[in-house]
């Protein structure tokens, strides 16, 4: 028999996946009626655990969190380093992890999101020092371009508009299309490569810009 607690974090779940694909269509502006019916949620149960659309953007992003440090840790499990960090990477993207990036800046970060933040980094750069240690992760790789890259694969443009068309018959072959391209990004990760441009990018790009600006 299923406990409140239990229906609750069914809830939270669905909500998670509906505000992925609201904000995929609206962005930041999406509202918190339109997530709550795009999970099956009624809007006053919402309002009745989440005071705030600020609320309920803080707890999925925590959610989203508590994801890339499970995933993180299981890859640090795989001896194999390589394995590990691309099985990450994998994990993050199917989830649409990075999806809640519209909201960045606009919500106040609390410390239980800084600190499970701080633990995922630390997590990443260490399944990055273990590929770089390995030879298999190419040497000008650094942890911020990994976290911006799961970011930009986190939604795939293609499927969010054929599924906005109601072309599910297409859907399939997007879907294997995202695999390729998924593939093909992981292979630029290798060493063999021309040197990448640029710098390398800086914090500021990502968990920085989660500070609310005045």
């Amino acid at each position: 028999m299923s406990t409140r607690k239990d229906r609750a974090e069914r809830n939270d779940h669905a909500l998670l996946q509906a505000a992925r694909d609201v904000l995929a269509e609206d962005g930041a502006h999406a509202s918190v009626a339109a997530i709550a019916a795009r999970a099956g949620v009624g809007v006053g149960s919402l309002y009745r655990r989440y005071q705030t659309k600020e609320e309920l953007f803080q707890r999925l992003s925590l959610l989203s969190l508590d994801h890339w440090n499970e995933a993180a840790e299981q890859g640090l499990a795989d001896p194999d380093p390589w394995a590990g960090l691309t099985g990450f990477v994998r994990s993050c993207i199917e989830f649409g992890q990075g999806s809640l990036a519209p909201v960045a800046g606009t919500i106040e970060v609390t410390e239980e999101m800084s600190a499970k933040s701080r633990r995922g980094d630390e997590l990443l750069d260490e399944l990055v020092r273990r590929a770089h240690a390995s030879g298999d992760l190419r040497a000008d790789v650094t942890a911020i371009d990994i976290s911006l890259l799961i970011e930009q694969l986190g939604r795939s443009p293609v499927v969010d508009q054929l599924r906005k068309q109601g072309r599910d018959d297409l859907l399939p072959a997007a879907a294997e299309a995202r695999r390729r391209l998924i593939a093909i990004a992981l292979d630029g990760l290798r060493p063999g490569h021309d040197p990448l441009p640029g710098s390398p990018p800086g914090d500021e790009l990502f968990t920085g810009r989660w500070s609310v600006q005045e």
